[in-house]
């Protein structure tokens, strides 16, 4: 198979850029090609490796020069390599692909899980989950953890810290949902904190039993709200042009204008109108429950869409915290994942996180150009590629191939409503964030406000240090 065919690649835009917007989607292969081979990333001795580890740990910066001549004699270009290669699991099964979990069953099926009929050890499993995932969320208020991913086998949900993605507050996405989902949501906390531990659903060990009852958890759907504003908009700016051109069916500009009947009529229950008519007797009313199901259709028919993006803010991600190690759709029941907590993903350590570096390995082959064939180096990182470890990986690659790179992008598809703007753009963001162990440039990247909506990059290409991209 020709890999490096440039019939697959679709055209990037043609404004260059310093910097490229930041992609919240997780990718699962990135496939960088380059005229100049990748040697450099082959082969890292025993020290490279480690002082990668250290300076992964300690946060070290790595300021490479604009353009690196001996890239496979350049220690300090290896060790940034190595660098950008690592990110923190849990819980960590070596024989267990734990992301994507998104329909995942098929790729879990026959592997061993001796958790799944016994749940005493579910429940020791769910407990060192809580306190990781408890860990994470402190570490992301106190502005030590940029961001985080709770992967589940029904739904992911992205964790920002104040500062980043152009919101002041922290943020939480979570995508797809469903309806049911979205409803339980606004019952959190509701004659009680939700955790079941008074009825002996929930789970023991959470933390969070003593908290005192919640109003439910706040929350929008940005892209269903903005796909309502544009429908309206596009209709107004129609009716004023039928009105402008006098057409219209006969009926008055006053008659266009009125909204037109909805499946929210009649919300209260009142068929006055049947009386009136004499038939009240005979024609079947619809009951509570069909009314209510005709008000919620709209919002059902999103489900499990990007569409369904729901989005907390501020102290309401506290909240959020609190309903997930309690809810109990958050872990399959049945199937291959049953009994297996979320994946949490991370840039960063935490308590009960493993270290895990993402899989490297360079190619070398052939291209079809016009007039014949040309070499063609390339270099497939496996993901979890974290949004952090992509722009990590540019930052080494643009003075090692001497500005001039090419990247196809693999993203997990139910992933890419992460780049949903969280907050208004006027919004005031200056957030202190030094010591939450990103380069200061990839930090800067993560803290502008998302471009992308429910897309992601698919290909990202540097010329002469300069970014061209194509979602």
């Amino acid at each position: 198979q020709d890999l490096h065919s440039p019939l697959a690649v679709p055209k990037a835009p043609s404004s260059p850029r310093q910097e490229f917007p930041a992609d919240w989607s997780i990718k699962t292969r990135v496939l960088f090609m380059s005229s100049q081979p990748f040697t450099w990333a082959e082969h890292l001795k025993a020290q490279e490796e480690a002082q990668g580890f250290a300076q992964h740990c300690r946060a070290t910066e790595t300021t490479l020069p604009q353009s690196v001549q001996e890239p496979r004699l350049c220690s300090e270009l290896r060790c940034a390599f190595q660098q950008s290669l690592v990110y923190w699991l849990h819980p960590s099964l070596p024989w267990l692909p734990l992301f994507p979990r998104l329909g995942a069953d098929r790729r879990m099926a026959g592997k061993a899980c001796p958790w799944a009929q016994d749940e005493a050890l579910q429940q020791v499993l769910m407990s060192d989950w809580s306190v990781s995932f408890t860990s994470l969320y402190n570490l992301l208020r106190a502005r030590l953890c940029p961001y985080f991913y709770v992967c589940a086998a029904q739904f992911s949900v992205l964790f920002r810290a104040a500062g980043l993605a152009g919101s002041a507050v922290p943020t939480a996405a979570i995508a797809p949902t469903t309806r049911g989902l979205r409803e339980a949501m606004r019952s959190e906390g509701k004659g009680g904190c939700g955790c079941g531990a008074d009825t002996g659903q929930g789970w023991d060990t959470a933390p969070h039993c003593s908290l005192p009852s919640a109003p439910g958890i706040e929350f929008s759907l940005p892209l269903l709200e903005e796909s309502r504003t544009r429908k309206q908009k596009n209709s107004g700016e129609s009716l004023e042009t039928e009105a402008a051109d006098g057409l219209g069916g006969g009926s008055s500009v006053e008659d266009a204008g009125e909204p037109a009947p909805s499946d929210d009529d009649d919300d209260d229950g009142s068929f006055s109108w049947l009386e009136e008519m004499g038939v009240q007797d005979k024609v079947k009313k619809p009951d509570t429950i069909s009314i209510q199901l005709r008000k919620e259709k709209h919002e059902v028919q999103v489900d499990h869409r990007p569409e369904s993006l729901v989005l907390v803010r501020g102290s309401n991600t506290f909240t959020l915290l609190n309903f997930l190690i309690s809810c109990r759709s958050l872990v399959a029941v049945a199937g291959p994942q049953a009994g297996l907590p979320p994946t949490l993903l991370s840039p960063v350590a935490f308590r009960g996180g493993t270290m895990q570096t993402l899989k490297a390995r360079t190619i070398s082959g052939r291209a079809r150009v016009q007039g014949g064939f040309e070499d063609v180096f390339s270099l497939e990182v496996l993901g979890p590629v974290l949004p952090h470890a992509l722009h990590a990986l540019t930052l080494v690659l643009a003075p090692a191939q001497r500005g001039a790179f090419r990247a196809l992008l693999s993203p997990h598809e139910p992933s890419a409503a992460f780049n949903t703007r969280p907050a208004p753009p006027q919004e005031d963001v200056h957030q202190d964030l030094p010591a939450c162990g990103l380069h200061p440039k990839t930090l800067d990247q993560l803290s502008q406000c998302p471009t992308l909506g429910k897309s992601s990059i698919r290909l990202l290409e540097m010329k002469d240090y300069a970014y061209t991209w194509k979602a």
